[in-house]
């Protein structure tokens, strides 16, 4: 099988300690894979890990990707790029750290479009530093949208992208990325709704092997309430329901959406009604995930061709460098790239 590769982050972030961590304490899972970065900044980030009674986590340079199966155990491979800055300092928005984190992106990207690289799994960026960059996307999954596009020379409306937020408790998949709220409210269009759907039922059709049982979220309180609260469902979202089961998927809603988060969920006592939820804007999705733990869930982009993942925090800039940042969301991201790209 060929490797994972797993980039740095913002390096003023948690992104390289949490790499790191993800090495030192999950080594079956991270075999096969490698960090994409600057090589100072992770043995940097190795360096802040080291507790008493804990083994230092050794660092090796590659230079291609097939050589990270020879690296041993609990030990990080590391591609250096070129041009990359050094250590910055921890918690503060800049321009070279954006740079840096979106060039890390770019390279993965690109190798795994190449067919170079098996998927990648992107640690936490920060979408301020980003923007001092001049970086003309709001984050991971524009981007990625962006370089899908080129490579197969399409114009980006024609490579529609979504996301999924996942955990082994419940999966969340948005109408709308990043945008304000007013924005998002405006983008839920029987169109978009049916797109989205359709980007969903065949993504979790080849993962679960089976026609999966999609529930959509209503936009207003109780899902308009027949149109006293709002008439996006009966306008636009009942609509696309009713296009997408006549496309043969198995679609249902709107439901409420103060509810339909909770009918989802799957749990050892008890099986969920469905297997995804569609959420109408980016808020109403991933609160429910988040809340169930941040440790548990993962950020899978679908539409690309491409498998990317990432964990579904931030680069948590106040105890950056600390050492003190868990790694389990990174860990379960390799996992789920893992299976993804089998």
């Amino acid at each position: 099988m060929q490797t994972i590769a797993i980039t740095q982050g913002d390096p003023a972030g948690i992104g390289p300690e949490i790499v790191a961590r993800a090495f030192r304490d999950a080594p079956d899972d991270l075999r096969g894979c490698f960090a994409v970065g600057d090589l100072a900044t992770l043995r940097r980030a190795a360096q802040c890990i080291v507790r008493p009674g804990v083994p230092e986590l050794p660092v090796a340079q590659i230079v291609s990707p097939d050589d990270a199966w020879h690296v041993p155990p609990r030990c990080m491979p590391v591609l250096q790029l070129p041009g990359l800055p050094g250590p910055v300092p921890w918690g503060r928005v800049s321009a070279a750290a954006g740079r840096a984190a979106a060039d890390c992106v770019v390279w993965a990207a690109r190798a795994a479009l190449q067919g170079h690289i098996a998927a990648l799994v992107t640690a936490p960026l920060h979408k301020e530093a980003l923007s001092a960059a001049g970086v003309a996307f709001p984050g991971h999954t524009e981007l990625l949208q962006a370089e899908a596009a080129t490579h197969q020379g399409v114009p980006l409306a024609a490579m529609p992208v979504r996301m999924m937020l996942a955990s082994d408790e419940l999966r969340t998949v948005l109408v709308s990325i990043h945008m304000s709220l007013r924005d998002a409210i405006a983008a839920v269009t029987r169109e978009n709704i049916v797109q989205t759907l359709q980007i969903t039922h065949a993504a979790l059709l080849r993962t679960l092997g089976r026609v999966p049982r999609i529930a959509v979220a209503g936009l207003n309180p109780h899902a308009g309430e027949g149109g006293l609260f709002g008439r996006e469902e009966i306008e636009s979202i009942a609509p696309a329901v009713a296009d997408a089961r006549a496309l043969g998927m198995d679609v249902h809603g709107p439901y409420a959406p103060d509810t339909v988060f909770m009918r989802a969920r799957h749990t050892s006592q008890r099986a969920g009604e469905f297997d995804v939820v569609l959420a109408m804007y980016h808020d109403q999705g991933l609160i429910p995930v988040k809340y169930l733990g941040v440790d548990k869930g993962v950020n899978v982009t679908l539409g690309l061709p491409l498998v990317r993942t990432s964990p579904d925090h931030g680069t948590a800039f106040d105890i950056a460098g600390q050492g003190v940042a868990d790694a389990a969301s990174l860990v379960e991201a390799v996992r789920i790239a893992r299976q993804m790209a089998q």
